[in-house]
């Protein structure tokens, strides 16, 4: 298989295939498009979600804190905790260590989450570190929101823009091919999406206001959250590429690498499914926040389509991540 996650035909074959023994307490278990999984703890739920760093070098101490936290809050609850296990190769320093717990903290408290355990290991099983996040959320059992609920008729709205963390991810770790290509400001200012990683903020809102479905843009990029949001709820979607907001700075990186930003991993992106009478509310709401909100297409019954310069084309399940083209 290529490199990435596994493919959804995989996933379905055979990961979900052999996840047999069920218990009752169990409120959501794994299917495609669903990266929370929620115990009943009688009035309240426990909302849980783990994700590894694989595709950066640097900024992974706070990659690994926003990227397992950002799915908790895609059920519309604000994470609470977070574990944290550390697989660095040998030849890691202490000061390396260091540098990634403390830009781990850094993004732990600038979204009030705490580190509350995990493991560090020093193995020659990778060649460079690898953390995985494991982020806890609590929430009212009427209050949940999963990425199953979309229904016909509802609007799809996306928060900042296409591309966003592979962005800052390329900027980082690939600066020496870059340069010559584009100028060192562009650059420079694409490192900083980095900043703008979190949805947590707009999580909790979107689950305080009640959309259907909710969907953090992580691996498979935009289009391919969209996929995975309109495959866990059944139903059709189509998504209007000319209003998909991207910035110049992911224009210019992505056309330099030959990669498209629309299928670029994602996170610091949420795209929701919400109602008709609810999506002012929620646009307007964001807008006051701070958050950029955009209303790129709408739930429809059957197909999956993308309208680009008025062809319809049909959007496929997520393949390779564009990152993994590059790094």
């Amino acid at each position: 298989m290529k490199v990435g996650k596994v493919p959804t035909e995989v996933l379905e074959e055979i990961i979900f295939k052999n996840i047999l023994h069920k218990r009752s307490e169990i409120l959501v278990r794994p299917g495609i498009g669903e990266d929370c999984a929620v115990v009943d703890f009688g009035e309240n739920v426990c909302v849980m979600s783990t994700d590894p760093i694989t595709g950066a070098v640097k900024d992974i101490g706070s990659l690994s804190i926003h990227i397992s936290c950002n799915d908790v809050a895609s059920n519309g609850v604000e994470p609470v905790g977070v574990m944290m296990t550390i697989l660095a190769p040998v030849g890691t320093t202490k000061e390396d260590l260091d540098y990634v717990m403390k830009e781990a903290n850094k993004a732990a408290a600038s979204i009030n989450v705490e580190i509350i355990g995990g493991h560090s290991e020093i193995t020659d099983a990778v060649n460079r570190m690898v953390i995985t996040t494991t982020a806890v959320g609590i929430q009212k059992k009427d209050s949940m929101v999963t990425s199953k609920g979309a229904k016909a008729g509802d609007a799809i709205i996306m928060t900042k823009h296409a591309g966003l963390e592979g962005t800052a991810i390329i900027a980082a770790d690939l600066e020496d091919r870059l340069k010559g290509k584009i100028e060192p400001k562009i650059i420079e200012d694409a490192r900083g999406f980095s900043e703008d990683i979190s949805v947590v903020k707009e999580g909790i809102l979107a689950g305080e206001i009640g959309v259907n479905s909710m969907h953090d843009v992580t691996e498979g990029g935009l289009l391919g959250a969209l996929w995975e949001l309109a495959e866990a709820s059944k139903v059709g979607i189509e998504i209007y590429e000319k209003r998909i907001p991207i910035r110049p700075e992911t224009s210019a990186i992505c056309k330099a690498l030959s990669i498209d930003p629309l299928r670029l991993i994602s996170s610091g992106v949420m795209v929701m499914a919400v109602s008709p009478e609810k999506k002012q509310r929620l646009v307007d709401t964001f807008q006051k926040e701070g958050i950029a909100a955009t209303e790129i297409g709408k739930i429809i019954e059957g197909e999956r389509v993308l309208v680009k310069n008025s062809i319809r084309q049909v959007l496929e399940a997520p393949e390779i991540d564009e990152l993994y083209k590059v790094i």
